[in-house]
């Protein structure tokens, strides 16, 4: 057994990604109410002023890391951050609090390409019994129906989509910066270069930025949970995690999503939704057993997140 498969954190990744599948308690109803940009904006000025003691530092490792790693950080802060967590803000305001979450079905796909790519990793066949239960459970949970679209959900999961692809870019580059940079620097300047990217939009866009007091708890709620914690919590494990099994486990998201619709905004899950869930639920359970039992597990990283850089 590789030092890899001894220090795996896949499951700390799920536990990250659950965390992210409560903010539908705060953003959505934020997002019927106020632009999505504002609110995504606000919650990077707290997390940027949470972390401003590890600011510094950490830009001061990034500009002594290599040009992938520099690029790497900029694409997660910009993209994967700032624009990915607007499109999926947006898609509250088309979507229920479950469908938004149609963004996790081709994640997967989009990542492992990136991860094969960039990282090295390769995927033995094994990987698509596990792969194919997590989408095919992922779309049963978006969709009521799952043959039939409506305009207003196909609208949500385009915006959802966008996010994803922009998530699973950031979850390679995550952990090929990973080998320069600490977590604690990936986090800062994930949220700071956030920041900056929010701002310069809103200013390009003329987008108002002002937000009414009595939605400042929701917004710390935001930015502490779904955003803070569950970013540590995703970074530390990353170093020790495959990006394209990190991916895998991440669709613990719509999974928790799926729960706070149903128990706190009164969602009511058709039979194939449910079926949706357990597919999920144990395509993760199963993967994670399986990597740390099987003599040869499904997913082959190199020792090193950073094999392949310059």
């Amino acid at each position: 057994m590789t030092q890899t498969l001894r220090t795996d954190r896949t499951w700390l990744v799920a536990l990250a990604a659950s965390f992210w599948g409560l903010s539908a308690l705060w953003r959505g109803p934020l997002a019927r109410e106020l632009p999505s940009l504002a609110i995504v904006f606000w919650e990077h000025v707290l997390l940027t002023l949470i972390l401003l003691p590890w600011l510094l530092p950490a830009l001061r490792r990034w500009r002594a890391s290599s040009l992938r790693t520099q690029v790497s950080v900029l694409v997660i802060g910009a993209g994967s951050s700032a624009l990915a967590t607007t499109l999926f803000t947006a898609a509250f305001r088309l979507g229920d609090p479950i469908t938004p979450q149609v963004l996790q079905k081709l994640q997967p796909f989009i990542a492992l390409a990136l991860a094969a790519v960039l990282l090295g990793e390769r995927l033995r066949r094994s990987y698509l019994l596990f792969l194919a239960p997590a989408v095919i459970g992922a779309w049963l949970m978006t969709f009521a129906d799952p043959f039939a679209v409506s305009v207003s959900s196909a609208q949500a999961a385009l915006l959802a989509l966008g996010a994803a692809a922009l998530w699973a870019a950031g979850t390679v580059l995550g952990r090929a910066a990973s080998a320069e940079l600490r977590f604690v620097d990936l986090t800062a300047l994930r949220f700071a270069v956030g920041l900056v990217t929010l701002a310069v939009i809103a200013a390009l866009t003329g987008t108002p930025l002002a937000v009414p007091l009595s939605a400042a708890p929701s917004i710390l709620a935001l930015a502490l949970l779904p955003g803070l914690a569950a970013m540590t919590l995703y970074y530390l494990a990353l170093r020790h995690t495959p990006a394209s099994r990190a991916t895998l486990a991440e669709l613990a998201f719509p999974l928790t999503a799926a729960a706070v619709g149903v128990i706190a905004f009164g969602s009511r899950p058709g039979p194939t939704q449910w079926l949706g869930m357990a597919l999920v639920v144990g395509s993760v359970v199963a993967l994670a057993l399986h990597e740390r039992r099987a003599a040869e597990p499904s997913v082959r990283a190199p020792e090193r997140a950073g094999a392949l850089l310059p």
